[in-house]
Parts: C-alpha cells; sequence; structure tokens
C-alpha cells in the first residue's frame, strides 16, 4: 500500500482521482479551496484532507511520513476562474511546482505534473502532438495558466535530468463529467445548464473552432497508467483525438435533450482573446503506453446531463 500525495484533490478531476486511488492506497489530499470544493469529500471514505493548504506552502517532512507518489494538480483550469485568480493560478504551476518537485526529491517519490494542452496556445499543427512547441502569447489574459504550465514543465524537465527525480508530465486536453463547477464556463457545461433551463445556445465566434472531449474516467485512467509506465521527464498528451466543432457539439446535446437543433436557438459572442482556433491530441505515446479513451461522446454527455439535472 502507497502513501499519495493529491495536490488539488477537492477539484473536479482531483477528487474522481482521490476516489480512485483510495480504495488500495492511503491517499492524503491538499486543496486550496479556490476552485476545489469540500462538497467533493462525500465520494470519498478514507482519504486524509488539508484544505485552505496551497501547494506554495508545503515543505518537505510537512506530512512525517513518507510519501511514495504525488500527483499535482493544484491549479486553476477554468478560463473566467483563473482570469479572476491568475496570481494565485500563476503561483500554483510555478512555485507550487518548484515546492512539490522539492518533496519528490526528499521523499526519493515519483511525481506526475498535470499540464495542459494550452501549452501550445493557437496550433498551426493539428492534431498536436509532444514534439510541438505552439505560439502561445506571454502577456494575454490566459497567460498566467497557459505560461505558467509551461514553465512547471521545465523545473519537471531540470528535476528530472539533473536531480534524477522520477516525473512524468500529462498534458491534459478538454475533459468533461460530474462534478464540474456549473460555473466553471467550460462549453459542455455551458451548453447541458442553457439547454435545461431552455436558453440559447452561447457560441463564441461562428462556432467552427474545434474541440476533443475526453471523459473524466477515460482521464483518470490515463494519469494512473502515465504514473506507472511513463518515462521520466517527458510529456503525454492525454485526451480523446474525435475532434469536433462547437456547432456539432451544440447539436449533438440538442437533439439529447429531444429538441430540433435546426429551430433551437442560439446567440454568437466576440471570440475570446487567444481563444486557439483547434484542439486535437495525437495520443499514440499514450496508446504505447496501453491507453487509449473507451467511454464514446454521447454516453459520457448523458452521464453528464444525468448528474447536472439530478443536482441542480
Amino acid at each position: 500500500m502507497k502513501n499519495i500525495l493529491i495536490c488539488g484533490g477537492l477539484g473536479f478531476l482531483g477528487s474522481h482521482l482521490a476516489q480512485r486511488l483510495e480504495e488500495d492506497n492511503n491517499v492524503i489530499i491538499v486543496d486550496s479551496l479556490i476552485s476545489g470544493s469540500e462538497k467533493n469529500t462525500k465520494y470519498l471514505n478514507k482519504s486524509v484532507v488539508y484544505s485552505n493548504l496551497k501547494v506554495e506552502d508545503l515543505c518537505p517532512d510537512y506530512f512525517h511520513m513518507k510519501i511514495d507518489e504525488i500527483y499535482h494538480l493544484a491549479s486553476i483550469a477554468s478560463p473566467p476562474i483563473y482570469q479572476k485568480y491568475p496570481l494565485e493560478t500563476a503561483l500554483a504551476n510555478s512555485l507550487g511546482t518548484y515546492k512539490l518537485l522539492e518533496l519528490a526529491k526528499y521523499y526519493n517519490a515519483k511525481i506526475l505534473y498535470c499540464s495542459t494542452s494550452e501549452v501550445y496556445g493557437d496550433p498551426e499543427e493539428n492534431p498536436q502532438k509532444e514534439d510541438y512547441r505552439g505560439p502561445v502569447n506571454t502577456l494575454g489574459i490566459r497567460s498566467c495558466y497557459d505560461e505558467s504550465k509551461r514553465f512547471g514543465e521545465t523545473l519537471c524537465y531540470i528535476y528530472s535530468k539533473y536531480y534524477n527525480i522520477d516525473v512524468k508530465i500529462a498534458r491534459i486536453f478538454n475533459t468533461y463529467g460530474d462534478r464540474m463547477l456549473p460555473t466553471d464556463g467550460r462549453i459542455v457545461t455551458n451548453f447541458i445548464h442553457q439547454l435545461i433551463k431552455n436558453k440559447p445556445l452561447t457560441f463564441y465566434g461562428d462556432g467552427t473552432q474545434t474541440r476533443s472531449f475526453c471523459y473524466v474516467d477515460d482521464t483518470i485512467n490515463g494519469l494512473v497508467t502515465l504514473m506507472e509506465k511513463g518515462k521520466s521527464g517527458e510529456a503525454y498528451n492525454i485526451g480523446n483525438p474525435e475532434e469536433i466543432s462547437m456547432l456539432t457539439l451544440g447539436n449533438i446535446l440538442v437533439r439529447l435533450f429531444d429538441k430540433n437543433p435546426a429551430t433551437y436557438p442560439a446567440v454568437n459572442k466576440r471570440l475570446p482573446n487567444d481563444d486557439p482556433r483547434v484542439r486535437c491530441p495525437s495520443i499514440n505515446k499514450m496508446k504505447k503506453l496501453g491507453w487509449e479513451p473507451k467511454v464514446s461522446l454521447g454516453v459520457g454527455l448523458i452521464k453528464m446531463i444525468k448528474y447536472i439535472k439530478d443536482n441542480v
């Protein structure tokens, strides 16, 4: 049985990961509660939770036990929330990553850093492979997130190469599922809540921009697989390689609500600055580790709709 530290363990992905790992391990959770929620403790049975604690404040031997694995998910991922808390977001991915890498060195623990597909910026390559570097804006409204994630990856590389720490880097693409905040501003959440309230769907730009959507269970399986099998100091894309436009996603959801896409109202708003036109992962590296998504978009959306209806 391993002692596993999950930072950001009361958030959307973190709580799912903690629930998955606590069955066979001792799980310790740290969460600042900026975007995580204490409500997610109801899904946990035996995890030890430290709430209102930032990863930047951690130091060696904080937990007075040997830590075997560290999962670093302690970063806001919702655009409207990280734009509200830009400094907290940047510090969690920079100073926070440094502190956790120091913990990994102290405990001789494995560490998995949850990075993001945002490191590819507004890509000119599609799908995006891990060796693609991408055009990004260091002075934009999203830079507190994507640039700090890029810097966090650099720290991981340094600790892997020069300190021989076992560091895995997961570049997570759009993930959806239960426990997402209703105010997170992400497209699946927005559309479902609008449909429940019979409000028009809001599209940004003309709706032709693309994304790919990975169900939360698949993403969690990917993170666990990467921790177990990934090569230290390398980045791996975790996401669904099936790319669709926002217009197509809207039509799928409208049909799942037994409404007519041809007549359901929609509004168009200005595309936010630095919003990528395309986003789709190449997952060949993860396939070599034995992982790929299993849950289809239709099945995953039905599960998410039920969860939101049961919790609004």
